[in-house]
């Protein structure tokens, strides 16, 4: 694949028919089973990344199945929502909730039924991630929601961990009484609902969404408007480039381009559910990996977002 390089915005202002889209969108419920669809679409078109695809397949698949059989413990006080709602704060706060949301359980069903749809090498990492003590699960958790890397001795076990943390988020999200305002200023960069960072921006589509882009938290799969043509990390406009790959038909494989920032040096993805409707954030964040090593070859920027089933050292 080459690079296929916009400097001109043609992901301008919104389109002048969209006049107040909403400003922060709760996630839905089948949000886990529409991944796993994208992620065996993505496998079968991606042949060099279908193993990798395929188990994030499964591994989205296994989430549907524990949010739709598990009901959780946690009784969250409505006061301190609409508390948390009224002074603008992350209702559901991956700081302050860590301890509070029955998170390990939603792990351990996963691990259920994701455990014998997998191949052997697969099967022992969930058996040894089934070995760890509570608080080194803890530490893990922590990692991912902190958006950190982790070492070598953990860094396996994070997607598994950053699943059953987004099963817990999104349950928590899905049944908020309303949704948050937007944020203000550099709140905008962390999602309204946990205050986690964004997977990666989308250009949605609907009658009141029609070409306008939202970020989309990567815990707990919430989304908030941010205009476009500007960057999602110091919201300057004047130093922006879309990098996209061509495969040796010219034509792009995947609806995913970066938007880079020559003001701040960073970038975020932008995924086209205007061009394919059934694109997902971090779906196809994962199948365009090829662009994030294009981009750290070409240029010394840093990647904004965070995907937390994309562990790299």
């Amino acid at each position: 694949m080459t690079a296929e390089h916009q400097a001109e915005h043609d992901y301008g202002a919104a389109p002048g028919g969209v006049v107040e889209p909403p400003v922060v969108v709760l996630p839905e419920r089948r949000l886990f089973s529409h991944r796993a669809r994208r992620l065996r679409d993505l496998s079968r078109r991606m042949r060099s990344m279908a193993d990798f695809l395929g188990f994030a397949a499964r591994l989205a698949q296994a989430q549907h199945q524990v949010l739709q059989k598990r009901t959780s413990t946690f009784a969250p006080d409505s006061q301190a929502f609409d508390l948390a709602l009224e002074h603008g704060m992350p209702p559901l706060s991956v700081q302050s909730l860590q301890d509070d949301l029955d998170w390990q359980e939603d792990l351990d069903a996963l691990c259920d039924a994701l455990e014998l749809n997998v191949g052997p090498a697969q099967q022992t990492l969930i058996r040894q991630l089934r070995q760890l003590d509570r608080e080194a699960r803890r530490g893990i958790a922590g990692e991912v929601l902190n958006a950190g890397s982790g070492t070598e001795e953990i860094r396996a076990f994070m997607p598994l961990v950053a699943a059953a943390l987004q099963v817990a988020w999104l349950r928590q999200c899905s049944v908020l009484p309303r949704p948050p305002k937007r944020a203000e200023g550099t709140a905008q960069t962390v999602c309204p609902c946990c205050g986690a960072l964004p997977v990666a921006s989308l250009i949605q589509v609907g009658r009141e969404r029609s070409r306008v882009r939202y970020m989309q938290c990567s815990i707990c799969a919430a989304e908030w408007y941010m205009e476009r043509a500007r960057c999602t990390t110091c919201f300057e406009t004047g130093k922006l480039d879309y990098i996209g790959l061509e495969g040796e038909d010219g034509q792009r494989p995947l609806p995913v381009r970066a938007e880079t920032c020559g003001d701040c040096q960073s970038y975020v993805k932008i995924v086209h559910r205007d061009t394919e409707v059934d694109a997902d954030a971090l779906s196809d964040d994962l199948a365009s990996l090829g662009l994030d090593i294009m981009i750290a070859n070409e240029r010394d920027i840093g990647r904004s977002s965070y995907n937390p089933w994309l562990i790299a050292g």
